[in-house]
């Protein structure tokens, strides 16, 4: 039962819920109160003093609004509801009072400030500080934090809000900064000088309202008001994170969250957020021949014409769709690859992930169902380098005061959970179990990729599916490619799976860089970096990446996304639909578009539910047959979290990050 009061803020009468916090009243009300340790997603502080209002019979001074609910507040002498001023001189004269004591200690060092243009106390200093300052001390200074290659740190800076203590704590679940000291001589520091061990450490540089915690890749290379924005849909993990890309002229700059509450919240990856210097190196921008063992430049024409050549004399046509492929690509090469009756796949890492079976390949759970869950049960998945921000999720929920378990490899992933087991026994013993209170709590099942790429996969998620009928659960199937999804959904599969493919004798390769293809087999490669496919291709067509191109990509949850392009391929490079319609017209098949608009209006047709866009279709459950479970021990699909896609194998970052890791977990610290 919800408990809601009147309160009138600024002479405006408004009914909010009494747990509500005074800054959160006033946002409803519309009313913006200047804030730099509140966030809404973090714990409250109350340290910072911005956000004063003044409470009309309440004590003789202003009160922090982000520290007192509304039903604090005591009522009129008559029982009228009690009254808020934000914008009263007593308002104005603490709030002009905490910003000049803020500036005591502030370095004026704001043109040469990465934050520049971007800065909440620049900002709210105009809105609501004084001109002046009665301070002529000298500034102390601070020594900078080494947290890494990825956050530069200037700590003299700092304003002591805390944002990325709470955050590291809380959020990304590791305890390795803090503040010490009292006065003057409180700094933030981390324990022993520790650089973050955690992928989602870049969210404190968007936390930081000042210039102490900056993006080090991105420092000095532009100002905000220089680059042009995009909102777009991230594509390192299968989770669809909302992504803003901001280019220079052609250049990707940098990459920041969007926030979603359904998807990522205001969250991002580390690796989503630094792998744009990925999309600059090892660059596919010419069509490749290979003649006499060697790759030779070639034209368009030629590298078309070598191609159709190869697919009108196949004895056998096979597709790969690789893990980053938009949707409109994959629906186009099964449409090019099966018109000449060949067969296609996108389960290229042998996941038996059942064809046609959206509660199978997908789940019944949305990503919000974790907020509200009271058991979490994962098999076979390490959510922490799988989908890092829907890990913080998890998490999240157990603070909350979940139930989480985990039947796989024992990880760290942050938080505590009950280890089951190692193997196939573990999940057997727990579709025996009696449920009894589990069945009334509002619980989750996450299943990932490593559970099903074993020859027994379609049994242990069989399995899974069972358990979940069991405990009157959701599923939810965690993917680790982006493109994975929307692919199974316009059927870009076959009854062999990847083995189909690899007994063909043309091999149609659309940007699959994690599988080999054996020896005898003409390959036409089609992607966008010089990666591990391009190795071993016949012929290279080169492809745009995802921030390139428009097009569609479904997350881990079912929910299909529209990515925009927010630059252009380099060099001859073409958008990936395009090379496809241009191909097909040279083995006499033409394809019925002339257009991407086109290409997705005949995609929606063969599967409606892609057209719509940001919502989550419900998935029929349709049960898999049991079957009987092998004896493997459950591995992770993920060996390398750095190092999993042509982009990030691209990235000089991403390689200083992986070497970085390793280091990490080899190396002992002394016991002294």
């Amino acid at each position: 039962m919800s408990d809601t009061r009147k309160i009138v803020i600024d002479g405006t009468e408004v009914e909010v819920d009494g747990a509500l916090t005074l800054i959160q009243a006033c946002e409803e009300a519309g009313i913006e109160v200047p804030r730099f340790c509140y966030h809404e997603r973090l714990s409250i502080a109350g340290n910072c003093r911005m956000c004063l209002v003044e409470v009309v019979g309440g004590p003789p001074k202003p009160a922090a609004s982000c520290a007192m609910q509304v039903r604090d507040l005591r009522p009129g002498p008559e029982g009228q509801p009690p009254v808020v001023k934000t914008n009263s001189p007593m308002v104005k004269k603490a709030r002009e009072g905490v910003m000049e004591f803020m500036l005591i200690n502030h370095p004026l060092d704001c043109p040469i400030c990465d934050q520049g243009g971007e800065c909440d106390l620049q900002d709210q200093a105009m809105a609501y500080g004084l001109s002046t300052t009665r301070f002529n001390e000298a500034k102390r200074a601070v020594d900078d934090l080494n947290l890494g290659p990825l956050v530069e740190t200037h700590m003299t800076r700092c304003i002591s809000c805390t944002r990325c203590v709470r955050f590291t704590t809380e959020v990304a679940g590791i305890t390795q900064m803090g503040q010490t000291g009292r006065g003057e001589d409180a700094e933030i520091t981390s324990y022993l000088n520790e650089t973050l061990d955690s992928n989602l450490q870049g969210n404190i540089i968007d936390l930081c309202p000042v210039g102490a915690l900056v993006s080090k890749p991105y420092s000095f290379t532009a100002r905000p008001w220089e680059l042009t924005k995009t909102e777009t849909i991230d594509v390192m993990d299968a989770l669809g994170s909302n992504i803003r890309v901001d280019t220079k002229g052609r250049e990707v700059m940098r990459i920041m969250p969007r926030n979603h509450d359904g998807v990522n919240e205001e969250w991002l990856s580390d690796k989503s957020r630094f792998v744009w210097d990925g999309l600059r190196r090892q660059r596919l921008d010419r069509p490749y021949l290979r003649e006499n063992g060697r790759l030779r430049p070639a034209t368009w024409g030629e590298a078309l014409a070598k191609s159709a050549e190869a697919i009108k004399g196949a004895t056998k046509l096979g597709g790969l769709v690789g893990d980053l492929v938009s949707t409109e690509a994959a629906f186009s090469l099964k449409q090019l690859v099966e018109t000449q009756g060949g067969v296609v796949e996108c389960r290229v890492d042998g996941a038996r992930l059942p064809e046609g079976n959206r509660s199978g390949y997908v789940g019944t759970a949305k990503i919000e169902d974790l907020d509200d869950a009271k058991f979490i049960l994962m098999i076979g998945t390490n959510p922490r380098d799988e989908a890092p921000v829907l890990n913080a999720r998890i998490r999240k929920a157990w603070n909350a005061g979940a139930d989480v378990a985990l039947i796989g490899q024992a990880v760290d992933l942050t938080y505590d959970y009950v280890h089951m087991g190692t193997d196939r026994e573990a999940l057997v013993k727990l579709q025996s179990h009696d449920f009894g209170p589990v069945k009334e709590a509002a619980s989750v099942i996450v299943i990932g990729q490593g559970a099903l790429q074993e020859a027994d996969g379609a049994a242990v998620l069989a399995a899974a599916m069972d358990v979940v009928e069991k405990t009157n659960s959701k599923l939810l199937v965690l993917h680790t490619a982006a493109g994975r999804v929307g692919a199974m959904d316009v059927g870009a599969t076959n009854e062999g799976g990847r083995n189909a493919v690899s007994d063909c004798d043309v091999v149609y390769n659309l940007g699959a860089d994690e599988v080999e293809i054996g020896e005898g087999a003409f390959v036409i490669y089609q992607g966008s970096h010089g990666d591990r496919g391009a190795h071993r291709a016949d012929v290279i067509l080169p492809g745009a990446a995802y921030t390139e191109e428009s097009g569609l990509f479904v997350n881990t949850e079912g929910r299909p996304q529209l990515a925009q392009r927010a630059g252009f391929a380099p060099g001859e490079a073409k958008e990936n639909w395009a090379i496809l319609r241009a191909l097909s017209a040279e083995i006499d098949a033409t394809q019925p578009w002339n257009t991407q608009a086109g290409l997705r209006q005949a995609m929606v047709e063969a599967v409606p539910h892609l057209a719509k866009i940001d919502q989550v279709p419900e998935n029929d459950w349709q049960a898999l047959e049991i079957d009987k479970l092998g004896s493997a021990t459950f591995k992770n699909a993920l060996g390398e979290f750095y190092l999993t896609n042509p982009i990030a194998r691209a990235s000089e970052l991403m390689a200083e990050l992986a070497r970085n890791a390793k280091d990490r977990a080899t190396t002992q610290m002394a016991a002294e």
